[in-house]
């Protein structure tokens, strides 16, 4: 089992930044890859960015791509996602996911999930 717990999110002004952080524990050796999904009120999950965690792979969704930066510290069993140039678009809960083999970003491939963050951004 990995356990996932999320940390940093908050309510910030259009335009600001965030720096979320996701802690791992129990058998992270089993891990192929990293990621942030988030959701909105009334909206379905979506796919935020995705690292692998020994080659450092990333993904990006397009609505995030350049303002968005997922990385990671294997010493720390951790991943961050620094947010740029928020938008009231990006306001979501975001949660910290993990998966064992690699594919498509698709939210069924991964099977452990955090609780997830709340992310404000007012206009």
């Amino acid at each position: 089992q990995v356990q996932l717990v999320e940390s940093g999110g908050g309510s910030v002004q259009a335009g600001g930044s965030l720096r979320l952080s996701c802690a791992a524990s129990g058998r992270t050796s089993s891990i192929y890859s990293w990621a942030w999904f988030r959701q909105a009120p009334g909206k379905e999950r979506e796919f935020v960015a995705d690292i692998s965690w020994i080659a450092t792979i990333t993904q990006y969704a397009a609505s995030v791509r350049g303002r968005f930066a997922i990385s990671k510290d294997n010493a720390k069993n951790s991943v961050y996602l620094q947010m740029d140039t928020l938008k009231p678009e990006d306001t979501a809960v975001y949660v910290c996911a993990a998966r064992g083999d690699p594919g498509p970003p698709d939210p069924s491939r991964y099977r452990y999930w955090g609780q997830g963050t709340q992310v404000t951004v007012s206009s």
